[in-house]
C-alpha cells in the first residue's frame, strides 16, 4: 500500500527534535525556543490592509500564472535588485505556494526516469533543508549528499566530482545564503557551478529564500551570476538562464511565512513545463494574497527595516559570544551554527538546564559512508525573537555551556 520510495527518507527533524527532548523537563519557567527558522518580527500592516480590501477575490479562482500586477511587481523586483533586464513575466517567472512547496515539485519536472542509462542522482549540500531529498525520493532519483562543512567553505563542492555522478546527475540543489551555515556563493562559485551543470544537462535550482536577509554586502543571486556570464561571454546571450531556477519568497524577506507566497524564475524552457504541471495539481495563491505579495515585492521601507532588526541582533551575538564555539557573522540568513562538539547533548544540556531549545546539526544532514555526519557537532540557533529575548538566549547558551565547550 505504501510508496516504497519513501523508505530512505531521512527522520523529519522536528520528530528527532521532539524524541529528543520531549521526556525531558525545562530548565526555565518559560522556555526560549531558537529552533525553527519562522520570522517573529512584525508582518507589515499594509499586507494586512490589501488583504483587506480584496476580500472579494477569494470567491474567485485564482490563476496559475499570477495576476498581471503580480507578475509586474516580480519583474521589477527582479529587474531592481539583481539588475536583469528583459524578463518576461510569462516566460521567466512562475508563482509558488511557499518555496518549500515548490522546491518539492520542481523536481518532478527536471528528473528524468533514467539518465545515462540509469536511475538519476540528485545532489543537495549536506547539511541540508529536508524537503531535497523527499522530493528527490518523490521523482526516482538516489540523493547525493555533498559535505558542505569548513573545509570546504561551507558550501558544496563539485570541481572534483566523479564523472559518473556527474553524468547520472540531473538536479542540483543550492541554497545561498546556506542554512544553517549562512554562507553565500559569489560570482566566482556561480562562474564554475554553472556552465558545468550546461556541460551534464543538470538543473540548477537555487534556493534564495534568505537572499534578503543580510548584514552587509547583497549576497549575488543566481540569475544575476546568469547574467555576468552571458555579458562576459562565457554563456548564450540570448538564452542567458539555461539549466538555471531560481526560488525566492516573501516568508523571510516580509515576515510573512504564513502567506505561503513565492515564485521561480530562470530557464523558460522549465518554467514551461512548471506552469504545465501546476496547471494539473498546483495551488495557486488567492488573488487577495497576489495582491498582497505584489505590494510586498513593489516595497523596500519594510525589508530595509527587517534587516536591521537582524543585524542588531547579529552584532548582541558576536558582543555575547566573542568568537565561543566558533561563531561568526554570517553572510546572510538568521542563524548561527556553533560548534559545540556534540550537537545532541549540547541541545539536552541546554534544554534542561537553561530552558533554551536548540537544534541538533545533525538533525539537518547525513551521515557519510564512514558514518560521520557533518552537522553532529554543531547546533543551529535561529535569531528570530525579539532583541531582548535573543540576548537573553544567548547569554545563556555562552553561560550553560562555557565550561564544557572548555571556552
Amino acid at each position: 500500500m505504501l510508496n516504497p520510495r519513501f523508505q530512505h527518507l531521512p527522520a523529519h527533524t522536528w520528530t528527532q527534535l521532539r524524541t529528543l527532548l520531549d521526556g525531558l523537563p525545562a530548565g526555565r519557567n518559560q522556555p526560549l525556543d531558537l529552533t525553527i527558522g519562522e520570522p517573529r518580527h512584525p508582518m507589515p500592516a499594509f499586507i494586512t490592509d490589501v488583504l483587506e480590501a480584496n476580500r472579494d477575490g477569494y470567491a474567485k479562482y485564482p490563476p496559475i500564472q499570477g495576476t498581471p500586477d503580480w507578475q509586474r511587481a516580480v519583474a521589477g523586483w527582479l529587474e531592481r535588485r539583481y539588475g536583469l533586464s528583459g524578463i518576461e513575466p510569462d516566460r521567466h517567472v512562475l508563482p509558488v505556494s511557499g518555496t518549500r512547496e515548490g522546491l518539492f515539485g520542481v523536481a518532478f519536472v527536471a528528473v528524468p526516469e533514467v539518465k545515462a542509462g540509469q536511475r538519476p542522482l540528485v545532489l543537495m549540500p549536506n547539511p541540508f533543508y529536508q524537503c531535497y531529498a523527499a522530493a528527490a525520493l518523490a521523482a526516482g532519483a538516489d540523493p547525493v549528499y555533498l559535505p558542505a562543512t569548513a573545509e570546504t567553505g561551507f558550501l558544496p563542492a563539485f570541481a572534483g566530482l566523479d564523472e559518473a555522478i556527474l553524468s547520472r546527475a540531473a538536479l542540483i540543489y543550492l541554497c545561498t545564503p546556506a542554512n544553517p551555515q549562512g554562507t553565500v556563493a559569489d560570482q566566482a562559485y556561480f562562474d564554475a557551478l554553472i556552465p558545468l551543470c550546461r556541460r551534464h544537462d543538470i538543473t540548477l535550482v537555487v534556493d534564495e529564500c534568505y537572499g534578503e536577509i543580510y548584514t552587509g554586502a547583497p549576497p549575488t543571486g543566481a540569475l544575476e551570476a546568469c547574467r555576468s556570464l552571458a555579458e562576459r561571454g562565457l554563456g548564450d546571450r540570448a538564452a542567458p538562464y539555461a539549466n538555471v531556477l531560481s526560488f525566492q519568497s516573501l516568508s523571510k524577506r516580509s515576515n510573512v511565512p504564513g502567506l505561503r507566497s513565492g515564485f521561480v524564475a530562470g530557464d523558460p524552457r522549465l518554467i514551461a513545463a512548471y506552469r504545465e504541471l501546476r496547471s494539473y495539481g498546483g495551488a495557486p495563491s488567492p488573488l487577495p494574497v497576489y495582491a498582497a505579495a505584489a505590494a510586498a515585492w513593489s516595497d523596500e521601507a519594510h525589508v530595509e527595516e527587517n534587516r536591521g532588526l537582524y543585524r542588531a541582533k547579529f552584532d548582541a551575538a558576536e558582543r555575547i559570544l566573542d568568537g565561543r564555539f566558533g561563531a561568526y557573522r554570517p553572510g546572510g540568513g538568521f542563524y548561527l551554527w556553533l560548534d559545540v562538539g556534540d550537537g545532541e547533548s549540547a541541545a539536552r544540556t541546554l534544554w534542561s538546564r537553561a530552558g533554551v531549545r536548540v537544534l541538533p546539526g545533525a538533525y539537518l544532514s547525513r551521515p557519510d559512508g564512514s558514518g560521520y555526519n557533518p552537522g553532529a557537532a554543531y547546533v543551529r540557533v535561529a535569531l528570530v525573537n525579539s532583541l531582548e529575548v535573543t540576548e537573553l538566549a544567548l547569554q545563556s547558551i555562552r553561560d550553560t555551556l562555557g565550561d564544557e565547550a572548555g571556552t
